[in-house]
């Protein structure tokens, strides 16, 4: 298939929609399907997102998204955020007739009524008029889709996430006190935060617990400065990746997820494919994940997480490593591709030949 994708987050960002695509990009043109990305900065003009400038927002993106879509002539169009692209796309599909799929990648909702005094009803009004023609909503896990469902959300489908079990693995573990150690000095046991340094993942209370050891947040975010400063017994790495990123989660102790809002939590299983168990609450994406695996533990909301974090030091670091590798990034792939919405052959040849009639008439238009 030839596969349109918008999206409003991409390279620089770091994050889970980021990397999600990527990796199924990267599985499926292995299956010998073609993509193409419109997203901020392939040509756009751009503005910051109000209090978090790091993220770009293209504006007037219909016009260009329409001439892309033409020239391009998917298959399947989909659309992962529900940003300024996303609805310029959505109302260009919508348009000419054509059929789309979205996501629900972020807690929209709640990721602005924590930035902005916008009550999380309004959010979820807008969400989900932003996703109410799709032909399928993908959506992360079961427990995601029952919330949905109870918003008046429809069309849900299921569309897991997977992990790279060769780039996070038990074998890039490096033992207290020997070379390359990426903890080295810092008092025994490590408590690992990997993410965005952001308001909504509720790195506070990871912050702010009373644990042995060290606490380490690796990432970077608008958030990071403000924290930085308030807890001087938290060790703040800024950003990592590949090897590195590898190292931190496989020489950490425990991975403490304290994030309340995400819809699964790629760090989750990062962490558990490198062999460190994880310590979650018992919100979206971890109560998916978790229960049941003998690879971390669930906190209750408002319970004690110091205490699930501690117990976490008692789990086998190989089970937190099978319970990963029951996660496949091609099976992921596969799934998303089922759950895409192409037109059928007869039908696509004659909404294509309709666009290419006004294509050519809309030229010899412009050139007389």
């Amino acid at each position: 298939m030839r596969i349109m994708l918008v999206t409003d987050a991409w390279d620089p960002q770091v994050n889970g929609v980021v990397r999600t695509m990527k990796r199924i990009i990267a599985e499926t043109e292995a299956m010998g399907h073609t993509w193409e990305i419109v997203h901020p900065g392939a040509g756009f003009m751009t503005m910051p997102l109000p209090t978090y400038p790091e993220i770009k927002m293209g504006l007037f993106g219909r016009p260009r998204i329409s001439s892309i879509f033409d020239e391009f002539e998917p298959d399947a169009v989909h659309i992962a955020t529900e940003g300024t692209l996303g609805m310029a796309a959505r109302a260009v599909c919508l348009t000419e007739k054509h059929p789309f799929t979205t996501a629900y990648h972020t807690r929209f909702p709640e990721y602005v009524s924590a930035r902005l005094p916008i009550p999380v009803s309004w959010g979820y009004s807008f969400v989900r008029w932003f996703h109410k023609y799709s032909g399928k909503v993908m959506v992360a896990t079961p427990s995601l889709m029952d919330e949905l469902t109870g918003h008046g959300f429809q069309n849900l489908v299921a569309w897991s996430r997977g992990v790279d079990t060769e780039m996070f693995s038990p074998l890039k573990r490096v033992e207290e006190g020997q070379p390359g150690d990426p903890f080295a000095g810092l008092p025994r046991p490590i408590f690992l935060n990997v993410g965005r340094v952001a308001v909504e993942k509720n790195i506070e209370a990871f912050a702010e617990l009373n644990l042995p050891g060290t606490k380490v947040i690796v990432g970077d975010g608008p958030q990071l400065e403000e924290l930085k400063k308030q807890y001087k017994d938290v060790v703040f790495t800024g950003a990592k990746f590949g090897d590195d990123l590898a190292a931190c989660y496989a020489s950490a102790d425990v991975f403490v997820f304290p994030s309340l809002t995400d819809t699964f939590g790629l760090v989750v299983l990062e962490a558990m494919a490198a062999g460190t168990p994880v310590a979650a609450y018992d919100a979206t994406g971890p109560r998916d994940v978790i229960p049941g695996s003998g690879a971390g533990t669930i906190t209750p909301l408002g319970g004690d997480l110091a205490q699930g974090a501690i117990d976490c030091l008692k789990l086998s670091r190989n089970a937190a490593r099978a319970h990963a590798e029951t996660y496949s990034w091609r099976a992921c792939a596969e799934v998303f591709l089922e759950n895409l919405q192409p037109l059928d052959p007869p039908q696509r040849r004659r909404f294509w030949h309709k666009i290419r009639i006004r294509r050519r008439k809309t030229k010899a238009a412009a050139a007389s």
